[in-house]
Formats: structure tokens, C-alpha cells, sequence
């Protein structure tokens, strides 16, 4: 559960998701894949870093996934971090663990 009122919101039409924390927006980019979404990019405005804040967008954003029953391919190197954490979410990976 997030720490953060702000809900991580699926924006298609940019393919990204957001979350708006304080007037800025920190944001995942995707790229879809069939039923895999690749998450390319993460980016958290330097106001906002060491808040918690690219962890909640990168749960919020697996959970939506999750949700959508997709699976995931971690392309960015702190989300795939933070997946490697976290095995609750090793099942939404669509590239085995290796």
C-alpha cells in the first residue's frame, strides 16, 4: 500500500503512467507488447527525490498491470531493481528470472 494519497494514473495517449505529487508529475514510460508492457523510463522531478515517490509510482504502476492481467518487461534499471526487491511481483515478469 502506498504511502501516498496520489493515485498513479494510465495516460495512453503520452504511454506513460503518472503520479502528480505537489503540482509536479513523476511518470513511468511504456511501450506495449501484446499483453507485455515494457516500462522503458522513470522519472521522479529533483524536487520530489528521497521522498519514497519512485517506489510508489512503480508499485502503483505494477498493480495496474497486475489489474489488467499483463505482465511486465522492467527495460529500466531502477524499476527492475525495485522488482528484484519485491518478489511478490516476480509472477507479472514476462522474461524469466536468470
Amino acid at each position: 500500500m502506498s504511502n501516498f494519497p496520489e493515485p498513479v494514473l494510465l495516460v495512453p495517449d503520452h504511454r506513460r503512467y503518472e503520479m502528480n505529487v505537489a503540482g509536479q508529475v513523476a511518470f513511468i514510460n511504456y511501450r506495449r507488447e501484446g499483453k507485455i508492457i515494457a516500462l522503458t523510463h522513470a522519472e521522479v522531478p529533483a524536487a520530489l527525490n528521497g521522498r519514497g515517490i519512485g517506489s510508489a509510482l512503480v508499485r502503483g504502476t505494477l498493480e495496474q498491470i497486475k489489474a489488467a492481467g499483463d505482465q511486465v518487461r522492467a527495460l529500466c534499471p531502477f524499476i527492475a531493481a525495485y522488482i528484484e526487491r519485491h518478489p511478490e511481483y516476480d509472477a507479472l515478469r514476462a522474461d524469466p528470472k536468470g
